[in-house]
């Protein structure tokens, strides 16, 4: 789908994509009078997808980043890997992930996206031993890639070299291949020099990170060659955790190919944000003495490259600008769609999904006097 949309944020698009709502009318995002918002209660009508998806027999998992209120395991979910506050803040802190409520056990080499494929893969495989004759939904919420830009080192050497040319050059690139493929066809928006973070950081901050930082998308051949070689450093470091991410969903894929469920399940992709201008410290802080990406550095794409990321849309996360809401849809489901390789224009949301999925399952849509109706709207069809 080259027009699908999300909410510019992680938290209101994970409130939308599991309810059908828009986030601000079950207080999963900013009203007026300081209501809503990140700590906002939804209310009772608005129930998460897989307490709807039990009326089917579904057993429902959850691995990955929570971010919605409530314990996963109380509203549907038989099993959960909850990604909280400071795994969110570190990938190589286990004592950040919970199981099930009980945290992960210390471990030398852990990285938070290959836990949570290890726990989806497990999940699958449990599904598949114990509950092969129900049906199953199961919510995978990776992490990566926004901040912080932490990745393993191998992986990292293998993009050492590849942003060297820089955000400029590799923007430009980017929107050529997209428009050749046909994905996209609009220009290339303009660079917006006096862009930066969406909050800007404070003086300490950009201090504490060195003279390679850069707060605003100047052109590549404006920068000094230190500001060159860490900026480029922090795009193959980003580079790199999508590439262990990818891993995780081929090992979850060759699960459910184990199974023999691959082609009758319904896999959905999508992003809840473009990509992030932020740049800030959070977690265990950042040691500038450290190697990038490694466990003691916190460092963010920052707006140059998060403008090549989002090429060819405007502005980041947080606006909502197409560089805040567009998002990559991908469908995938053999038996249910006989198109393969299209791309489709009907613009989609991720209120769409709950709707989609309830009627795939078929399940009712809620109906009484103390439940609005879905704000969403079933794609099925269109399938």
């Amino acid at each position: 789908y080259t027009q699908a949309f999300n909410t510019a944020r992680c938290w209101p698009t994970r409130a939308a994509l599991l309810t059908g709502y828009y986030p601000q009318a079950i207080g999963r995002d900013a009203l007026p009078g300081g209501r809503g918002g990140a700590q906002g209660r939804r209310p009772e009508w608005a129930k998460l997808l897989p307490e709807r998806l039990a009326a089917a027999g579904y057993r429902s998992y959850h691995s990955g980043k929570w971010h919605v209120d409530g314990d996963p395991r109380r509203q549907g979910f038989a099993r959960s890997l909850d990604v909280l506050g400071a795994g969110q803040s570190n990938f190589f802190d286990p004592g950040g992930v919970t199981e099930d409520g009980a945290p992960l056990a210390a471990r030398g080499d852990f990285y938070v996206t290959t836990a949570i494929g290890d726990h989806a893969v497990a999940c699958l495989a449990e599904h598949a031993r114990d509950h092969a004759g129900r049906p199953f939904f199961h919510y995978v919420a990776f992490t990566a890639p926004p901040f912080p830009v932490q990745a393993p080192a191998d992986v990292v050497a293998k993009y050492r070299e590849r942003y060297l040319a820089g955000w400029d050059a590799v923007r430009e690139a980017r929107a050529e291949r997209l428009r050749a493929v046909g994905i996209v066809t609009t220009p290339t928006a303009e660079r917006e020099p006096d862009v930066g973070p969406p909050y800007q950081p404070k003086p300490e901050t950009l201090a504490r990170l060195g003279a390679g930082e850069v707060d605003r998308p100047h052109p590549w051949d404006s920068l000094t060659d230190e500001q060159r070689e860490f900026q480029a450093t922090k795009m193959a470091i980003h580079a790199a955790m999508v590439d262990v991410m990818d891993r995780e969903v081929g090992r979850i894929l060759g699960q459910l190919e184990a199974m023999r469920a691959l082609d009758d399940t319904l896999i959905l992709f999508v992003s809840d944000n473009g990509a992030s201008a932020e740049i800030m410290i959070r977690g265990e802080g950042h040691d500038p003495a450290a190697p990038p990406g490694s466990r003691k550095t916190f460092l963010c794409l920052g707006p140059g490259w998060s403008a090549a990321a989002n090429t060819p849309f405007r502005r980041h996360k947080t606006w909502v600008h197409e560089g805040g809401i567009a998002t990559p849809w991908i469908v995938h489901w053999p038996k249910g769609i006989a198109a393969k390789g299209e791309l489709r224009r009907q613009p989609v949301h991720v209120i769409d999904l709950v709707p989609t999925v309830l009627e795939i399952a078929r399940v009712p849509e809620p109906q009484s006097h103390s439940s609005p109706p879905l704000h969403g709207r079933s794609i099925a069809a269109a399938l």
